[in-house]
């Protein structure tokens, strides 16, 4: 019975721990359907479990199979996730191009003319400024030449020596005239000298010219023979032929620019010519 009960043990220890607890769970179920028949059975007396005889074991009910408990799971590592296969796109098939069929070219509707819209009366609006320039200032006109005659101008003695005036102490005698004829030519206005004369005149301002006609008197015909020189600041400027009375008269232009004096002389051809009578007719100073 020892060995018996130490082979039992030997082999209930080398069950496994499920199979133990499985063979507990049966003897404790017997034992309790036991008390429950007891309990409830029908009044007969409870059988004595019968003398075994030695040497025998003591018969062990087969345990109940249990379910085995679902071993709970070891979490294990997760795999490193792979990067997704992309699938290569399908080549597209190409598209036949369709024909273009003709079609009948739509009538165009016509678009009505939107009604006007009646406007309110605006104020009116306010112009822009027109923008001032200032203008290049243009420089003024050189003042019109004063001109001077010579039958108008008076002696230094009694002028103001503000426009040209004849030197009384330089000056032979003159006629200052209105109305002179040379060969027939009647002029408004001049200067009768003899035959052999010089007259000084002072500019006394800028003057640009100087203007006559000349030519042998008409009181004397026939008679005389002279030459007419114009000098100015002792330089002679211009000088005529030999003039004759009765031959027309000369014109004279002599240019006075930056010129102070000018002096109007007349040379006879012969001691006789001395006393004929020449005229400068016309004869005016252009001066600013």
């Amino acid at each position: 019975g020892g060995a018996s009960a130490g082979g039992g043990a030997a082999a209930s220890e080398g069950l496994g721990a499920p199979v133990k607890a499985g063979i507990a769970a049966g003897v404790v179920a017997v034992a309790a359907a036991a008390v429950a028949l007891a309990l409830v059975g029908n009044g007969s007396p409870v059988k004595k479990p019968e003398a075994k005889p030695p040497g025998t074991s003591p018969m062990v009910e087969a345990p109940q199979p249990q379910p085995t408990p679902t071993p709970t799971p070891t979490p294990s590592k997760k795999p490193a996730p792979q990067p997704p296969v992309v699938a290569p796109a399908p080549t597209p098939s190409p598209t036949p191009t369709p024909t273009p069929r003709p079609t009948s070219k739509p009538t165009p509707t016509p678009t009505p003319s939107p009604s006007p819209t009646p406007t309110r009366a605006n104020p009116k609006p306010t112009p822009n400024p027109t923008p001032t320039t200032t203008p290049t200032p243009t420089p003024p006109p050189p003042p019109a030449p004063v001109v001077y005659q010579w039958n108008e101008l008076k002696y230094d003695v009694t002028g103001d020596h503000t426009k040209p005036e004849m030197r009384l102490g330089e000056s032979s005698w003159v006629w200052q005239r209105w109305g002179v004829s040379i060969a027939g030519q009647r002029y408004t206005h001049g200067v009768t000298v003899h035959g052999e004369s010089s007259v000084t005149i002072d500019l006394n301002r800028s003057c640009s010219a100087y203007d006559a006609l000349v030519g042998v008197d008409d009181l004397t015909p026939g008679l005389g023979r002279v030459s007419f020189s114009v000098y100015a600041d002792g330089t002679r400027l211009w000088q005529s032929p030999l003039v004759k009375g009765g031959d027309p008269a000369i014109p004279v232009h002599v240019n006075l620019t930056g010129r102070k004096t000018i002096r109007l002389a007349v040379e006879p051809h012969t001691r006789f010519d001395a006393v004929a009578l020449a005229d400068w007719a016309e004869s005016t100073f252009q001066c600013r």
